[in-house]
């Protein structure tokens, strides 16, 4: 299995899946029996002790392994290390891994509808915004439906950001029109459509990639939280505060053919587990925003409040971005507008 982890990081990603989907099928691994255990594999993008799987993925294995009395355990490998951010729906698809945490933007083309989470002005915290998203994704919810089901993948905790501010590493951010042709890297097609409002220039790329292309100084800058900021160690000299750009969803799934293998008890434990890591994430997400944004103070970043005029204007510029964005999905034969509409309806229902 080590060369066939290494062998996955350093040669073509595509042939080390299939490599590895092909070893994942056996049942002394994924599935292993081994004293009536079953041992699972989670694969997610952050690095250790990222709060993601700090409030998020390790309470909830825990959780299960505990409601199973040691029958569940599981092998975690964080850090790309089963495959990049943006190929971890394959990495479950396939089963290579059992269990990731994936942000469905990374593929907008077959995951385009949770971008409504993403939309800006919608939620102020990151529980806010979890709690509508966990019932929009449920099977029977909207998004489980139209998003998730097709995709063949069950989603077992689903997280919304705290909003996302703007990050530069060189150039002052300190009014609307400083905005005017920066290239700001995005997460997909919402913050893409609000980046574009502004007179910015979006460039969709993973969390991951972007301390290297800011370092380089290919981007100016980013639409990151404080954490991402802070986790990633993103060069920044100024940092926006206020309502932010919109938000970043995410989603711990299992494939539905891999969960429909293991016995009823365990599927509850998971359930009911990913209840209260939902829950523990987006309470830790929201505790540690203040501490990130003083983090970033005691480095030395300018944190920038824009004028009332600013905020005025920038809330005219994106007010149309919801509806552009749902009209754009309804073009390409998407739900985009009642996506939207349920969006809104739970946000307002809470």
């Amino acid at each position: 299995m080590n060369r066939l982890f290494r062998l996955f990081r350093t040669s073509n990603r595509a042939c080390a899946i299939a490599a590895l989907a092909t070893v994942a099928l056996m049942p002394t691994l994924s599935l292993a029996q081994a004293s009536g255990k079953m041992v699972l594999r989670v694969a997610d993008q952050f690095p250790q002790g990222h709060f993601v799987p700090r409030y998020g993925i390790k309470p909830w294995m825990e959780a299960v392994t505990r409601a199973t009395n040691g029958e569940v355990q599981f092998e975690h490998y964080p850090a790309e290390q089963l495959g990049k951010a943006k190929d971890l729906l394959t990495v479950v698809q396939n089963g290579v891994a059992d269990i990731v945490l994936f942000a469905p933007s990374y593929a907008s083309d077959k995951m385009p509808l949770t971008a409504a989470l993403e939309l800006p002005g919608l939620f102020d915290t990151s529980c806010k915004g979890s709690q509508v998203f966990a019932k929009l994704a449920a099977p029977e919810g909207i998004l489980g439906r139209q998003e998730y089901a097709p995709n063949g993948v069950r989603v077992l905790f689903a997280a919304v950001y705290p909003p996302y501010q703007m990050v530069s590493a060189k150039r002052s951010i300190a009014t609307l029109k400083d905005v005017d042709g920066m290239k700001l890297r995005v997460l997909g097609g919402a913050m893409d459509l609000t980046v574009r409002r502004m007179g910015g220039v979006p460039v969709r790329m993973a969390s991951t990639e972007a301390f290297e292309a800011i370092s380089r100084g290919t981007l100016d800058g980013a639409i990151f939280s404080y954490g991402v900021t802070t986790n990633y160690n993103i060069p920044t000299k100024f940092a926006t505060a206020g309502k932010g750009f919109g938000s970043a969803a995410a989603v711990f799934i299992v494939s539905e053919s891999r969960w429909k293998q293991w016995p009823e008890h365990v599927r509850k434990a998971m359930t009911d587990a990913g209840v209260e890591a939902g829950a523990s994430l987006c309470a830790g997400m929201d505790k540690e925003e203040t501490v990130d944004q003083e983090k970033l103070r005691a480095k030395g970043v300018s944190i920038v409040r824009w004028s009332e005029a600013d905020v005025a204007a920038l809330s005219q510029l994106l007010g149309q971005v919801a509806n552009d964005w749902a009209a754009e999905l309804d073009k390409r034969g998407k739900p985009g507008s009642e996506v939207l509409k349920a969006t809104l309806a739970a946000r307002g229902s809470r």
